[in-house]
C-alpha cells in the first residue's frame, strides 16, 4: 500500500487531496503545523524543519507545497525535497505557480529546478490563480464594500478551482503516467474581474462589482491585515503580472490529465455562494 504525506493538508487543495488519495485507498499522512489531534496527522514546521524527517519515515510519495505567508519559498522546500530523498521517498510532486519558470531566480523555479536535478521521480504543478480567492483572501472586500478590491485593471485570468488542482494531483500521485514533467493549470476560460463579479452577483443574489484599486492601497490593505512586508511585495509582483496579462493563458491541464473539463467559474460561485450572499 502506498503512503503519501501531504503537506498543507488542512488547506483548500491539501484537504481535498487527502480525500481523493484515501478514497483510492493510499495511506495518507497529514502534515499539520498544530499539535497533532487526529489519526494520520503529523506535526511539521517546514520553515524550522521541525518533524519533517519523523514524518517522513516510511512515506513512499510526498506532496510539496510552501506555506503561505513566506516570499523566499525555496528556502523551506529545497530542504524538505533533500529531506525526502535522506528517507527513501520515491516521488515528490511539487505544487509551484503558473509563471514560476519565467525566470531562474523566482523562488519557487529555484525549487522546481533543485527537485527535476534530485534524481527522484518529480512532477510539478503549476496552478493560475484559485477561484477559491474570492470566498478567502478577496472576502473582506465583497463582504463589507460589495466589492472586489485588486489592482489589476481590466486584465484577464483563467482562474482555476482549487478542487482541479486536487483532482490532477491525485491522479500524479496515483499515476507514473505524467512522471518527471511541469503541468501548467488552469480553467477552460479567462475572465475579468468584471465578468467575475457578475456571475459571483447571479450566484449570491446581491450586487458583487470590482474596484481596480491603487497598488499603494493594495499594499496598505495587506500590510493592515497583518502580512510580512517582504511577502506583501511578493503578491503586489504578481499581482502586477496579472495586470500585465500573464495570467490569460488557457491549458488543457485539467482535461488531458484528469480526463475531465475544469470547473467553470458559474459552478465554483453556485458551490460557494453562502460566502457573498
Amino acid at each position: 500500500m502506498t503512503t503519501t504525506l501531504v503537506t498543507g493538508a488542512s488547506g483548500q487543495i491539501g484537504s481535498t487531496l487527502v480525500d481523493l488519495l484515501s478514497a483510492q485507498g493510499q495511506t495518507v499522512r497529514r502534515a499539520t503545523s498544530r499539535t497533532p489531534s487526529k489519526p494520520g496527522e503529523v506535526q511539521v514546521n517546514l520553515a524550522t524543519g521541525e518533524g519533517l524527517a519523523a514524518a517522513l519515515a516510511g512515506v513512499d510519495q510526498l506532496f510539496l507545497m510552501a506555506p503561505p505567508g513566506f516570499a523566499n519559498q525555496h528556502e523551506l522546500l529545497i530542504p524538505a525535497i533533500d529531506a525526502a530523498k535522506a528517507a527513501g521517498v520515491r516521488k515528490v510532486l511539487l505544487l509551484s505557480a503558473m509563471g514560476a519558470n519565467a525566470d531562474e531566480n523566482i523562488p519557487l523555479r529555484r525549487a522546481e529546478l533543485h527537485l527535476e536535478r534530485s534524481g527522484l521521480a518529480w512532477n510539478v504543478i503549476r496552478p493560475n490563480w484559485f477561484m477559491q480567492n474570492f470566498h478567502t483572501f478577496w472576502l473582506h472586500g465583497i463582504q463589507t464594500q460589495g466589492q472586489i478590491l485588486l489592482p489589476v485593471g481590466d486584465a484577464k485570468g483563467s482562474f482555476i478551482d482549487t478542487r482541479d488542482i486536487a483532482a490532477v494531483a491525485a491522479k500524479l500521485l496515483s499515476s507514473d503516467d505524467f512522471v518527471n514533467a511541469a503541468h501548467d493549470l488552469t480553467g477552460s476560460e479567462a475572465l475579468d474581474h468584471h465578468q467575475v463579479a457578475a456571475i459571483l452577483s447571479k450566484a449570491a443574489g446581491r450586487t458583487i462589482g470590482y474596484t481596480d484599486i491603487p497598488e499603494d492601497a493594495m499594499r496598505q490593505g495587506l500590510l493592515g491585515a497583518g502580512l510580512p512586508a517582504d511577502y506583501t511585495e511578493f503578491l503586489l509582483v504578481i499581482l502586477g503580472a496579472f495586470k500585465a496579462g500573464f495570467a490569460e493563458r488557457t491549458t488543457d491541464g485539467v482535461q488531458r490529465i484528469t480526463g475531465k473539463a475544469p470547473i467553470r467559474l458559474e459552478q465554483y460561485a453556485q458551490d460557494f455562494k453562502a460566502h457573498w450572499a
